[in-house]
């Protein structure tokens, strides 16, 4: 069954560009041995940062059926994010982005549903991306969390430390010059994983994401999201885009608005 990893083009609601991938067979290299270890087999090469590519190589959104079987059900929705929900600030220059949320206690719907929650630098309207976050797999049948990194094209990479459902994720990403630093911590297990790495970004967007790359969602209920922060500062402060996620079959799920505080949001589950 081909998947589909839909990423977002800068500066236009209507602009999308796609990433089959055939049961992630071809991507590349699986996540580094020697730092963290896959998912389930079968999703071992699932790419939350994949290569956005240009607008050349792939179909254009307005022209596609998925576009046309939505047009008409944009009211009360927020901008279709196709595989990503969630906040994105779009500019230059950002340098950290920080938030918090608690896992969810999620069902899966199918053996293909995948989803993670993260925050970082990068990926809209960008082909760099540099994110940590908690990935739930279903693959086998059940919800597996595990903790992970990714520094696009790099394979992403998973830690070892125990995540579950109803744990408090705090997760970090800044940079300093070329040195990106990702920071994901399990308030509720007591660990934390710190990576370093040097990378050209584009630092371009900030995020603040629930993704799926095989645009299947398990019912994750809500999400909710705080202590959001850009640079230091709320994320409200960034007019941020608010993102809802889609399939063929209609929105996935909704973004509520930015709270008073201008850190906290919701992303509520509707369908797979």
């Amino acid at each position: 069954m081909q998947r589909i990893n839909a990423r977002l083009l800068a500066g236009t609601l209507g602009a999308v560009a796609l990433t089959a991938v055939a049961g992630f067979s071809g991507a590349s290299a699986a996540p580094h041995a020697a730092t963290g270890h896959a998912l389930t087999p079968g999703l071992a090469h699932a790419r939350f940062g994949a290569h956005i590519g240009t607008p050349a190589e792939h179909p254009i959104l307005g022209r596609t059926a998925r576009a046309r079987a939505l047009a008409g059900t944009r009211h009360g929705y927020n901008v279709n994010g196709y595989n990503w929900s969630g906040m994105v600030a779009t500019g230059s220059g950002f340098s950290s982005t920080s938030t918090s949320w608690t896992e969810p206690s999620v069902s899966c719907n199918s053996s293909n549903d995948l989803m993670a929650p993260w925050v970082g630098i990068d990926g809209y309207g960008s082909s760099s991306v540099e994110q940590t976050g908690v990935a739930t797999d279903c693959s086998s049948g059940s919800p597996v969390y595990q903790g992970w990194y990714e520094v696009y094209p790099a394979a992403p990479v998973y830690y070892d430390n125990p995540v579950s459902a109803g744990d408090t994720i705090t997760a970090t990403v800044t940079r300093s010059g070329t040195s990106y630093t990702l920071v994901l911590t399990d308030n509720t297990q007591g660990w934390t994983q710190t990576t370093t790495k040097s990378y050209d970004g584009a630092n371009a967007s900030a995020d603040f994401v629930i993704e799926s790359p095989t645009s299947s969602y398990p019912d994750f209920g809500e999400v909710d999201f705080s202590g959001s922060t850009v640079n230091g500062s709320a994320l409200g402060n960034y007019s941020p885009i608010a993102m809802d996620a889609s399939n063929d079959n209609g929105y996935e799920d909704q973004t509520s608005a930015l709270g008073a505080d201008g850190e906290s949001f919701s992303i509520s589950y509707l369908q797979e």
